[in-house]
């Protein structure tokens, strides 16, 4: 999904909304988060994940051309960790006809279809 995808899903999902207002929106959610991740703070974003900025130290490397061992600089890494709830979402895989069927019956002795 692009960004003029996500101003288009607003655009069309809440309402009230012109595109532009629809894109500045976009654009200011964003520019927050880039704000709060550059002061260091995470971002957490309840049923979807955690956005946390981590600072690597400088650390042994090498060349991968050359093999020459070179010292890799310290720096700082966005790591993204999903949410429980998000991750079960994801990984739920859609029920069939005939297990839904077999789900509802209720009955202790009913035998499930076979597949």
């Amino acid at each position: 999904m692009t960004k003029a995808e996500i101003v288009q899903a607003i655009y069309a999902r809440v309402g009230g909304f012109s595109k532009k207002e629809s894109a500045d929106i976009v654009d200011l959610v964003f520019e927050m988060m880039k704000e709060t991740l550059a002061k260091g703070e995470r971002i957490k974003v309840t049923n979807f994940g955690n956005f946390v900025l981590r600072d690597k130290g400088e650390r042994p490397g090498r060349n991968p051309q050359t093999g020459a061992p070179i010292k890799i600089s310290e720096r700082r890494v966005l790591t993204f960790k999903v949410s429980k709830n998000l991750k079960d979402a994801l990984n739920k895989t859609p029920a069939t006809p005939a297990s839904a069927e077999a789900a509802t019956m209720g009955s202790p002795g009913a035998a499930a279809p076979k597949p």
